[in-house]
């Protein structure tokens, strides 16, 4: 069962990285992608809370955040992306939150140990820091590439972003506890539905993004 999810994953991997390719090379995939996600997003975020929220006047606040929020995220990493140091920083930031959700997974299965939250009983503590070593490695590898030096300043970019990547994957997961569902939808074979795979980039990039402003 686990090769079978591990099969599953890795095909539509090596897909996401072949989109990822397809979107820094042409603004029209990415602005084509980011509409097909954020509509799938705030249309899965939409079941999700139906089923948490019995009040339908919660359901509409926490919506109407939801949606805001995706429509300024898109906007913003569509607009920096026309600007070429902001869109290798967006993308190195892009691929660091992928490598994260790829390194937790590998370790976790791997190693296993202890749970590392009640929140999601996947989660395991040589999970996290899968992802923080993944997350570093292949961040400070891409500033290395650009810039043919080592700063110590990355790396602490690489650590915020694992963790702020961790910490959207896992308010999700209580959302997805709340709701009592497994994955927010089948969008994608082996992963679950779009916000299963893009909860962590929705906090670890903007947040990501501000560290690196304010050490630089």
């Amino acid at each position: 069962m686990i090769f079978k999810d591990l099969k599953k994953r890795v095909y539509t991997s090596l897909i996401l990285f072949i989109l990822i390719f397809l979107i820094i090379k042409s603004n029209f995939a990415l602005m084509f992608v980011l509409i097909i996600l954020g509509l799938y997003s705030i249309l899965e975020f939409f079941a999700i809370s139906k089923k948490i929220f019995i009040n339908k006047y919660h359901q509409l606040i926490f919506n109407c955040i939801f949606t805001i929020y995706i429509f300024s995220y898109c906007f913003m990493f569509f607009f920096f992306s026309n600007f070429i140091q902001l869109k290798i920083i967006l993308f190195s930031l892009l691929i660091g939150c992928v490598f994260s959700d790829i390194g937790g997974f590998v370790f976790g299965k791997i190693f296993k140990g202890p749970k590392l939250t009640k929140i999601s009983p996947n989660k395991t503590i040589s999970g996290a820091f899968g992802s923080l070593i993944f997350t570093c490695f292949i961040i400070c590898l891409i500033f290395y590439f650009y810039t043919n030096a080592f700063d110590y300043k990355v790396l602490a970019i690489g650590i915020v972003t694992s963790i702020t990547c961790q910490i959207g994957d896992l308010f999700f997961s209580f959302l997805k506890r709340k709701a009592k569902i497994k994955d927010t939808g089948n969008f994608l074979p082996g992963h679950g539905g779009v916000l299963d795979r893009v909860d962590g980039i929705l906090v670890g990039i903007p947040i990501g993004y501000i560290i690196l402003i304010l050490i630089y």
